[in-house]
């Protein structure tokens, strides 16, 4: 599947922000592509985005240091776009994400890092979502970005079993981050 940065080009106002900071030599590079400027609106889901795929990262114990991710901060219509053209459902969503193939053989030194994947977010729907649901935009936008990157990584939710699985990782790297259960309402 071709990275979402390919996505970008003349024309979309796309504009390459600097990657996260590392934590510890388990974090992946992250690299932020803002190609909607509705995401002016929020200065700081940068840095929000490069805390928690760091926080992910942590809680897979995996040592992602030598891999990258690439999170594309898109609007309503330009993830629609990559739902309609990659999933064959024709309308706007929160975020998507698009696990990189593996190589087959083992990395040798000198590899380039290995590309884990990208996630695409839309600024619209998880403003709305947010709003809806009473949360911060902060802590929805932490959310989609830790749900995103465990998608990368092998989790999914297509039975109950999986979602119970994908949902307590979410929880506990949310509470690891200090943001409140996303998924209490629904348990009451």
């Amino acid at each position: 599947m071709p990275r979402i940065a390919a996505k970008t080009g003349p024309g979309t106002n796309s504009r390459k922000q600097n990657s996260g900071p590392m934590v510890g030599s388990a974090a992946p590079l992250s690299e932020v592509l803002v190609v909607a400027d509705c995401w002016q609106a929020e200065p700081d889901a940068e840095a929000v985005i490069h805390r928690a795929v760091a926080a992910a990262a942590a809680f897979v114990c995996d040592d992602l240091g030598n891999a990258e991710v690439a999170i594309m901060l898109t609007d309503d219509a330009g993830i629609r776009t990559l739902n309609r053209n990659w999933r064959g459902i024709d309308k706007a969503t929160n975020v998507l994400s698009f696990p990189a193939l593996q190589p087959s053989r083992p990395r040798a030194p000198g590899d380039a890092p290995r590309m884990l994947g990208d996630i695409a977010i839309a600024y619209e729907t998880t403003r709305r979502e947010a709003d809806d649901e009473q949360k911060s935009f902060e802590h929805h936008l932490s959310h989609l970005a830790v749900h995103g990157f465990l998608h990368l990584i092998g989790y999914d939710h297509e039975n109950d079993a999986e979602a119970a699985t994908m949902e307590e990782a979410e929880r506990e790297i949310l509470s690891q981050l200090g943001i409140p259960d996303p998924y209490a309402e629904r348990m009451d």
